[in-house]
């Protein structure tokens, strides 16, 4: 069962909220803008549904809701910020704006973030570089849920890249995904819904691939992309080893199985390697290497060419990455967003804790 709520009711509740932790309102307009950038967008598992969790941190003391956001290391093309504890949702857009300003002067700029939280979707950060008709890129650690291939030990988080890539007429090219064969936040609707997992997402306490939704709280893990060996989930094990590395050991963040949880049922590590959580960032100037306008001719070009690609049925066209989110996107700004009816109880919660009404449902 869901609930269709606006997304205008949705912002200034979650808006308040994170005023009633203490956020100034700039702050708790950028945390809301970033978290809901993943409800319009269709990623269900990212957005309002996670403002329990980002509560819980600040009930924890592990978020700052008013952090001092600093450079503490810089070159004309590279910097580490200091994220002061703060809510991802506000850290991460103030580094990805710097790796813009420093792509703008040099044409590339590439930002790592230490002692930060969960930021939300990656897309919502690599796409602000298409503001400016820049390549973005967004990478983060997260809560080490992930078993490396032929591991029983959670070593990685799901630890997603997202890159965006300007078009001229077209659409833009927006890659956003997790280095997992799913995200957590799919299993976490999985349980919501009471529904089995599909073969190759996790795994049992013994390493033995399980459809139990719960298996990862029960001391199993989830599977890199890919899965299995056999089904070269040491691919994915790769990947999500390189954003761990970009974002935590380069930035000074914690990363590997010292990474920061968010999920409540994972404790915090007693003996940090690093502060916080990380995430790396970055921003190409087109015409650092080619004149704009050919390579945003060019990017129309490859998208049209992908789009025209023969399917193997006629019901499913070859799609080009960002289109499905881009079509949530446009029904939801219109016909609301659904939510599960625990979402919504997880919202009723919060209201009472905090003192903020919630909306009524459309």
């Amino acid at each position: 069962m869901t609930t269709l709520y606006s997304y205008q009711e949705l912002y200034k509740f979650a808006y308040n909220i994170f005023l009633a932790i203490g956020c100034d309102p700039m702050d708790a307009e950028q945390a809301t803008k970033t978290l809901l950038s993943a409800d319009l967008r269709g990623v269900d598992s990212h957005g309002i549904a996670r403002l329990i969790g980002y509560v819980r941190l600040w009930e924890s003391k592990r978020v700052n809701p008013k952090p001092e956001i600093k450079v503490v290391h810089e070159t004309p093309s590279t910097a580490v910020i200091d994220g002061d504890s703060g809510l991802g949702l506000v850290v991460g857009p103030q580094a990805m704006k710097l790796a813009m300003q420093k792509a703008e002067n040099v044409g590339t700029g590439w930002v790592a973030v230490k002692n930060s939280n969960h930021y939300g979707i990656a897309g919502y950060h690599s796409m602000m570089a298409l503001e400016k008709d820049m390549i973005g890129f967004s990478f983060t650690n997260a809560s080490p849920l992930v078993a490396p291939t032929y591991g029983k030990e959670r070593m990685l988080g799901t630890n997603p890249i997202s890159v965006a890539i300007p078009t001229n007429k077209e659409t833009p090219f927006i890659a956003d995904m997790a280095t997992t064969t799913a995200a957590n936040g799919k299993l976490e609707i999985l349980q919501r819904k009471n529904q089995e997992a599909p073969l190759g997402w996790v795994q049992d306490q013994d390493g033995n691939q399980t459809t139990d939704p719960e298996a990862v709280k029960s001391g199993g893990a989830l599977l890199p992309l890919g899965g299995s060996p056999e089904n070269a989930g040491h691919k994915g094990y790769i990947l999500g080893s390189i954003v761990d590395i970009l974002s935590g050991v380069l930035s000074g963040a914690n990363y590997g199985p010292w990474v920061p949880p968010f999920v409540s049922f994972l404790p915090v590590s007693d003996n940090p390697v690093g502060e916080g959580l990380g995430h790396f960032f970055g921003a190409m100037r087109v015409d650092a290497f080619r004149p704009k306008e050919d390579f945003l001719n060019h990017m129309d070009n490859w998208i049209k060419r992908f789009r025209e690609t023969n399917p193997i049925d006629s019901k499913n066209q070859v799609k080009i990455p960002g289109d499905p989110e881009r079509e949530f996107e446009k029904e939801r700004s219109v016909n609301g967003i659904p939510l599960l009816q625990p979402v919504v109880d997880s919202l009723k919660v919060l209201s009472e804790k905090l003192d903020v009404e919630l909306p009524e449902a459309k």
